[in-house]
């Protein structure tokens, strides 16, 4: 199955009801096909279970790994074997023979993309190859000009050489030194006859010559003469080349095996100890060029596994004689000790992917995997935020804050995805992200009368709101608008459902987590959301520079389902950011160079690992995705949050419970909410002034939208007027707040 088959494979709108945390539900496929697993069959579900009281401080997806469904067998009762895999009949027999025959053509010759990614390639290369040959051509022809004359006289002086027998002069001169007068005779008679023999052969070499070169002069064209005459320089010239020069230079530096052979790769084994030289390997099919390298399969001797060949990676590749980014093994299904392993001819991963394809797209599907970056042999690799959260760790200026970047531009050119982004160090890197972000905020220090910490703290009470609503709402819909009780696109689209697909974005998230303050309760939110939202449609995207208990606890980390892991400084904090036991299975993101920007291992988003090198985008290209991004949801209606031009909460707001208690009478139980939003404003007019700019309408909704992180809803409220009558508007009842400041004072308890 080539790369374009699996890009048009299925991709399902939920997670399967046996996975944790909705973590693999969606079919991503983020590498080519040496990556691919057979599927695996679905397993049944049940349709008549119904849905229970759920509580949503519990909500989990549930898992059935390992309970008894009390169907299976009881003890000792004789149960038929497990179907085997291996040919039996002749029937079975001839099919497994036939799908072991390899294609009559190369997978490149096959494969319309990789025809013409390598006939592009040939023409560039031989293009350059032409041009820098023709700008050197004046410093090869002076070369020619210098070195000609002296190929000549080497020329001439060995004919001289070989036709008086210069070669034999020294066994004549040690006969006479010994006085051996009878050897000495002997010696000089075979010299007379040689120079006899080549005098005459000289002779008629050079009449010859002297009587071709005239005809030659006559008969041949002007062009066609000087082309001889050009040649025979070009000839002479390289005679007369000091041996530590070259008449011309190489256009390239040569990769040091052209052609690798089974010797070559047996060698390095060898030296990795992985066989002995009178042992060898086997090769199940030949070594064939893949890409811009070389595909090996091979077989270990018996006893030795795949694990082995990993741990002596760096020692294969030293055999091969080879970067160790050059060489990549690849574990293969159908045998223990088979290695498979592609051989670059250069660092593939120092080779830029160059601009992000988001540039130029004019709309993405969420719902769909999108294009994040290339993998070491060049192919596409997309990846998806469906049903997972993602961890995303590096050193500083590796690219970690672009990588995430970009995964938060393809949610913004859908307009149906609502955005939280919020960045702990302030960078300029996701300011921008105001023209569509629903929430944002930078940095952990208050600026302009606004606390960072307190707006990303009312956003995750939101969304935890949000999402247990969610899980409600889907468990009382119907089957046919909502299937297992999944989210679906339709269902994502529908604004009187309000349950977008959410992309909760944290970058240097240690900063919040280490706060003083707020930082503990920040961690049992990212906590839940990074755990439960994902089987709703709200996923989270964190980063960090600092992945170690201290800054980023274990208990968020190991709630994300996909990991991205950069360059690290070491082993074991690769295996703090990829997961632990990553390092044993070959993943080690600290043996990235620190010219690798861009490039890390991607774990968590199929069966399998890979490489990833991610496509760039600048902040000026960010800044064009984003304008168009925020004139998408305009046309559909669909801007919301600050990008809407909705007041966030702020670092007062905390308070605003205590504010709303503090406004509302004693004697007063239910109050109307514009009347409010005109007491707090004179309460607090630096926080609450512009509420009470607003229309009446607008007035009780913002003050709905600033209560609904702490669980309080407002309603419909009859209150007399002055004039006697008994309008009904929205309101607040005074017992709900005060509820809601028990609760959270038992919470910090």
């Amino acid at each position: 199955m080539n790369h374009e088959e699996l890009n048009s494979a299925d991709h399902p709108n939920g997670p399967s009801d046996d996975t944790p945390d909705g973590a693999d539900g969606a079919a991503v496929l983020p590498f080519p096909d040496r990556f691919r697993k057979p599927p695996q069959p679905a397993p049944e579900v049940e349709e008549d279970d119904e849905p229970g009281d759920v509580d949503p401080d519990e909500i989990d997806l549930p898992d059935d790994d390992g309970e008894d469904d009390g169907q299976g067998p009881a003890e000792g009762e004789l149960v038929d074997p497990a179907p085997t895999s291996d040919p039996s009949t002749p029937a079975e027999i001839r099919a497994a023979k036939s799908a072991a025959r390899l294609p009559v053509f190369p997978a490149w010759l096959r494969s319309r993309e990789e025809f013409t990614t390598a006939a592009k390639w040939a023409a560039g290369h031989y293009c350059t190859v032409s041009a820098y040959h023709a700008v050197r051509a004046p410093l090869y022809v002076g070369k020619v000009s210098a070195y000609a004359p002296r190929g000549g006289w080497r020329w001439a002086n060995g004919a001289r050489r070989w036709v008086f027998d210069a070669e034999g002069a020294p066994l004549r001169a040690a006969a006479a030194r010994a006085e051996d007068i009878e050897e000495y005779l002997k010696l000089v008679r075979v010299r007379n006859a040689r120079v006899r023999l080549r005098l005459i052969v000289a002779t008629i070499a050079a009449a010859v010559l002297i009587v071709g070169g005239t005809l030659l002069a006559v008969t041949l064209s002007p062009f066609l003469w000087w082309a001889t005459v050009a040649a025979v320089l070009m000839l002479l010239g390289q005679v007369g080349m000091p041996a530590d020069q070259r008449l011309i230079d190489p256009a390239r530096v040569k990769f040091r095996h052209r052609k690798l052979s089974a010797d070559i790769v047996t060698r390095a084994f060898v030296a990795a100890g992985l066989t002995r030289a009178d042992q060898g390997l086997t090769f199940p099919r030949p070594i064939t060029q893949e890409g811009d390298g070389w595909r090996v399969v091979a077989d270990l001797p018996y006893g030795k596994t795949f694990t082995h060949a990993l741990k002596a990676h760096e020692q294969i590749a030293s055999g091969l004689d080879a970067a160790q980014t050059q060489v990549f093994l690849d574990k293969d299904p159908s045998s223990a000790r088979r290695v498979s392993m592609w051989v670059a001819k250069r660092d593939p991963l120092a080779v830029p992917t160059g601009r992000s394809p988001l540039i130029n797209t004019e709309r993405v599907d969420f719902w769909k995997p999108f294009p994040w970056g290339m993998d070491e042999r060049g192919n596409e690799v997309t990846v998806t935020m469906l049903w997972l959260s993602l961890l995303v760790g590096a050193v500083p200026r590796q690219g970690k804050t672009f990588s995430a970047r970009t995964i938060a531009l393809a949610a913004a050119l859908d307009p149906y995805v609502r955005l939280y982004v919020f960045d702990g160090k302030a960078s300029p890197d996701w300011r921008k992200f105001s023209k569509v972000a629903h929430r944002i905020g930078f940095g952990i220090a208050p600026y302009n009368g606004i606390d960072p910490v307190q707006v990303l703290l009312a956003a995750l009470r939101e969304l935890k709101s949000d999402v247990e609503a969610r899980y409600q709402r889907l468990s009382e819909l119907p089957v046919s608008v909502c299937p297992e009780g999944k989210l679906t696109p339709e269902l994502s689209r529908n604004k009187s459902m309000n349950m977008p697909l959410t992309l909760v974005v944290v970058d240097e998230v240690q900063e919040y987590l280490q706060h003083p303050e707020h930082g503990g309760e920040i961690l049992d939110l990212m906590v839940y959301l990074a755990r439960v939202a994902p089987a709703v449609g709200v996923s989270l995207l964190t980063s960090t520079q600092k992945p170690d208990d201290k800054a980023c606890p274990s208990v968020l980390r190991d709630q994300h389902q996909a990991r991205f892991s950069l360059r690290v400084g070491s082993w074991q904090v690769s295996d703090v950011v990829l997961g632990a036991g990553s390092y044993s299975e070959g993943l080690d993101a600290s043996r990235l160079l620190k010219s690798h920007k861009g490039v890390g291992l991607l774990k968590g988003m199929s069966d399998d690992s890979g490489i990833v090198r991610n496509y760039l985008a600048t902040g000026a290209d960010a800044d064009r995705i984003l304008t168009r991004a925020r004139a998408l949801r305009e046309g559909e209606g669909t801007l919301s949050g600050l990008a809407a031009g909705e007041v966030q909460p702020t670092g007062e707001m905390a308070d605003l419970l205590s504010d709303i208690a503090a406004v509302m009478p004693a004697t007063a139980a239910k109050v109307w909410s514009e009347s409010i939003v005109d007491r707090l404003a004179e309460l607090r007019p630096d926080v609450y002034g512009e509420w009470a700019a607003m229309e009446p309408k607008a007035k009780a909704t913002q003050l709905a939208n600033a209560l609904k992180p702490y669980g309080v809803e407002t309603g419909q409220v009859w209150l007399k007027t002055d004039d006697g009558s008994n309008p009904n508007r929205r309101g607040l009842k005074r017992e709900d707040i005060l509820a809601a400041l028990a609760a959270r004072k038992r919470s910090a308890s």
